[in-house]
């Protein structure tokens, strides 16, 4: 239904807008890229680190959008233009209110942390598919379940951007869906693309080092995950939701609470605990909590544990899957899902793509892919690997840190791998436009910190296709490989270039004997 722009506007304080030159019929989303403009839309710019959008205007107006926002103070377009403090901020909440809204008619599940999102937000998803009769929907940094209709969300890792995540919300409406599970990683929360997203239930897995090339600090980067918190008090629906449907044929019509989902495990607990919410949940392997993890025990492809005395069983492998199941399990008891229900979704979810993935060619020993990008995540993974591993086998790793993002993380990495495996293979990890041998010097001095040495413990191949085939060819018989960094991605970026690539698919090959090779580049 076509809106005018002081309509849309009208989400944005007064004190935000500098100057409004006209209004005008939008019959289009707003956007903030130039490309993406449709007739009849709106076009965000907004100064970015590498391109100003500013400059893009006129692409704008050409592919005709019928109003301009932006920061700059400009004169004489031939489209209505409004001037924001922040468009950065707002662009979220325009968005919203271009789509009508679409949060505030669902039950809404935000999942962040540094280490498990994905995982924790598709084991909530598998649980209330069910709970629900097929009526919930998810956007993860993997995909996006629509209600039928699932699309890629990106080749790296992301949030997607504001405009796209209220038309994911809008379509989920349109198929009839009642709650969606979200992930937000802190860049997405901290450059405003869950701005307009009216949140019901906040879930933290952990906060570790990472993005401190973009946050600065770790406490910056805590509390841009705090961000999603806020949003409980933030929220349009003060008090809570009334579910739109039962969530099960014997359960009752109840309001949800603005609730908060927390890891009591994690050093930063308290602090997200002291964000304002109508209900705080906790859940803990160490310590007395609402629901705490006991009996756990790991078996091939299988992990059992109980959770306050009740039995669970997960395919999923390693103490970090207990923790998101937990997460998982915390998350439908508040969102008031049956016992029933919670195990058949947990057990449901028998792998997720580049987490903790076997790759099978009829090799005898183990070969698998996962996403561990930062040091607690490696370590998790390697802890994970051990139990997998038969007596005097060897853990044999693979993987890089990547270029123009916190170096401090190389080091770390680096002495993680040489602390809890076997062998380690130094290799690219989108080096982007760094030197690949200087990232790789800094990764080697981490091993030897730990007393690595290299030739012996550790070695450096920096093309990553080589590297996996090196450690196939130097496995034996029970050991296992496992290649960390990249899981699910489907490019690796040299330079400024994102190029086509797949762990999985490299590890395929190697495992066949026909080694795929990465750019020339890789060497340099």
């Amino acid at each position: 239904m076509p809106k005018t722009l002081f309509e849309i506007l009208e989400v944005i304080p007064d004190e935000q807008v500098i100057n409004a030159s006209g209004d005008a019929i939008i019959t289009a989303p707003i956007v903030e890229s130039a490309d993406t403009v449709q007739a009849g839309g709106v076009f965000v710019a907004r100064a970015g680190r590498s391109v100003d959008g500013h400059d893009l205007i006129p692409h704008a107006i050409e592919r005709g959008a019928v109003a301009i926002i932006g920061s700059k103070p400009i004169a004489d377009l031939r489209v209505p233009y409004v001037q924001l403090i922040d468009p950065w901020a707002a662009l979220g909440e325009l968005a919203a209110a271009y789509h009508d809204f679409p949060s505030r008619h669902m039950v809404i599940v935000g999942v962040t942390g540094t280490d498990g999102k994905t995982t924790t937000s598709t084991l909530i998803h598998s649980i209330l598919r069910i709970a629900t009769g097929g009526h919930a929907g998810y956007i993860s940094t993997i995909a996006a379940d629509l209600g039928g209709v699932t699309t890629d969300t990106g080749l790296h890792v992301t949030t997607p951007t504001a405009p796209e995540i209220q038309h994911y919300l809008t379509q989920m409406l349109d198929h009839d869906l009642t709650h969606a599970v979200l992930e937000m990683t802190s860049h997405g929360l901290a450059q405003g693309r869950l701005n307009g997203v009216d949140l019901d239930m906040a879930v933290i897995t952990n906060v570790t080092h990472e993005h401190l090339d973009y946050h600065g600090t770790w406490e910056n980067y805590r509390d841009a995950k705090g961000l999603m918190f806020d949003k409980l008090s933030q929220s349009f629906r003060k008090g809570g939701v009334r579910v739109p449907k039962p969530l099960e044929a014997d359960a009752p019509e109840l309001m949800i609470p603005k609730i908060a989902v927390i890891n009591q495990d994690d050093q930063s607990a308290d602090y997200f605990a002291s964000k304002p919410a109508d209900q705080v949940l906790r859940y803990s392997l160490e310590k007395t909590s609402d629901f705490q993890a006991t009996d756990i025990r790991f078996e091939p492809g299988k992990t059992f544990f109980k959770v306050n005395g009740e039995a669970y069983f997960t395919p999923l492998s390693g103490l970090f899957n207990v923790y998101n199941c937990l997460a998982a399990i915390t998350a439908a008891h508040g969102l008031g899902v049956n016992l029933a229900t919670i195990q058949t979704g947990l057990a449901q979810v028998k792998a997720i793509s580049g987490r903790m993935e076997r790759i099978d060619e009829g090799q005898n020993f183990t070969a698998i892919v996962d996403f561990a990008h930062t040091p607690n995540a490696l370590k998790m993974a390697l802890q994970a690997a051990r139990t997998m591993l038969p007596e005097q086998k060897r853990l044999i790793a693979v993987f890089g840190s990547a270029g123009l993002r916190d170096v401090e993380k190389r080091r770390l990495m680096a002495e993680t791998s040489a602390q809890y495996a076997d062998f380690t293979i130094l290799t690219a990890e989108d080096p982007r436009t760094e030197s690949l041998d200087a990232i790789l010097a800094m990764m080697a001095k981490g091993c030897e910190t730990i007393g690595g040495i290299e030739g012996q413990t550790f070695i450096r191949v920096p093309d990553r296709g080589e590297a996996i085939t090196r450690a196939c060819e130097m496995a034996q018989a029970g050991d296992l490989v496992i290649v960390c960094g990249k899981g699910h991605e489907q490019s690796m970026c040299f330079g400024t270039i994102e190029y086509p690539w797949d762990d999985r698919d490299a590890l395929r090959a190697a495992l066949r004997g026909t080694p795929l090779k990465t750019l020339p580049t890789a060497q340099g």
